[in-house]
């Protein structure tokens, strides 16, 4: 991990440092958890971006996977799941906090990298070519990415993004900076998170032994109501409405209700998985709801394109049930 030092925020930036050094875009094998067979092999820019960060440190992203118990249905959408801060400093050793933007983000990235800390910077997925078919040169999208390694004179950088690591340069980079911002314009000021690593990190039984607590901890704060009854009562209605707007909004609503709900549970599954065999039943049951949330995704496309919602009402009844079964087993396991 670079250690040397970046002269950011108040000077000039002449570190190339990395963070994990020696890391290379083109090389880059995704973790499991991104596997192509999955049934979602990406979930959300957040939680994707930690399980391939979390490799790199050679620690298991599936440990951190717990918190997926406590996903609710919010009225228009299902929680974005994202890892708790305080699980990441629990298992791992990892702290994550806010970082102040006050000048140039590159002049705060530089000074951090060359501290051996990672960045999760808040950026345009306009200017990112990994996004290519989805938003880059499309739309403006809020997505977040933690940055490796940032060249200013080659006007390069590396990042991890959903369920990969990638390069991007020239006019991309121009773009996602801003730079062509003057001073007459508001400056870009993204949210920004900053994780510090420890110098040395807890071996896998310590790491086993609170994730089983942490499991248990998401478990006490589990929805008081079945979520996924609660959406399948509004389902058909908020489908209706979406059918009623251009196409492309299909792809936004899917995304934050069918997807998450899916992606949350599958990956629930493989921490189940993870922590013991005796969780097995646990999550085949979770397994079960994600399957249930990729089969509606089609038959929510079928229902737009016909104007045919009726279907719609019992879709979601299979992963409603499996939500009951796996937390009445759950119960009895913890």
């Amino acid at each position: 991990m670079a250690r040397e030092r970046a002269q950011g925020a108040v000077g000039l930036i002449v570190s190339m440092a990395s963070v994990f050094a020696g890391l290379d875009p083109t090389a880059y094998k995704p973790h499991a958890l991104h596997n192509s067979e999955r049934m979602w092999p990406e979930t959300n820019c957040y939680i994707d971006l930690w399980i391939e960060v979390l490799a790199s440190l050679k620690l298991p992203p599936e440990a951190m996977l717990g918190f997926t118990l406590g996903q609710d249905f919010e009225g228009d959408q299902f929680t974005f799941f994202k890892a708790p801060l305080e699980d990441l400093e629990a298992l791992y050793g990892v702290r994550c906090t806010e970082l102040a933007i006050y000048d140039k983000v590159q002049h705060h990235v530089a000074e951090q990298i060359g501290r051996g800390r990672l960045c999760l910077v808040e950026m345009d997925s306009f200017y990112m070519p990994d996004t290519q078919g989805v938003g880059y040169r499309r739309e403006h999208g809020k997505t977040t990415v933690a940055i490796n390694r940032l060249d200013m004179a080659a006007r390069e950088v590396d990042y991890f993004h959903n369920g990969g690591f990638f390069r991007l340069s020239g006019e991309d980079f121009d773009g996602l900076f801003q730079l062509h911002l003057t001073d007459e314009d508001l400056p870009f000021l993204p949210y920004t998170e900053f994780a510090k690593f420890p110098e040395s990190v807890p071996g896998e039984a310590a790491i086993r032994q609170t994730s089983r607590q942490l499991l248990a901890f998401h478990f006490r704060r589990r929805p008081a109501a079945n979520p996924i009854r609660a959406f399948a009562a509004v389902f058909p209605a908020q489908v209706e409405a979406v059918a009623e707007r251009p196409f492309g909004f299909f792809h936004k609503y899917a995304f934050n209700t069918l997807r998450q709900l899916g992606a949350n549970f599958e990956l629930a599954g493989s921490h189940l998985d993870w922590l013991s065999e005796d969780l097995s039943e646990v999550a085949s049951e979770a397994r079960r709801i994600s399957e249930v949330a990729k089969s509606v995704q089609f038959q929510l496309a079928r229902a737009i394109t016909r104007k045919k919602f009726e279907p719609l009402q019992t879709a979601l009844d299979p992963a409603a049930e499996a939500w009951d079964s796996m937390m009445r087993l759950l119960e009895q396991k913890l």
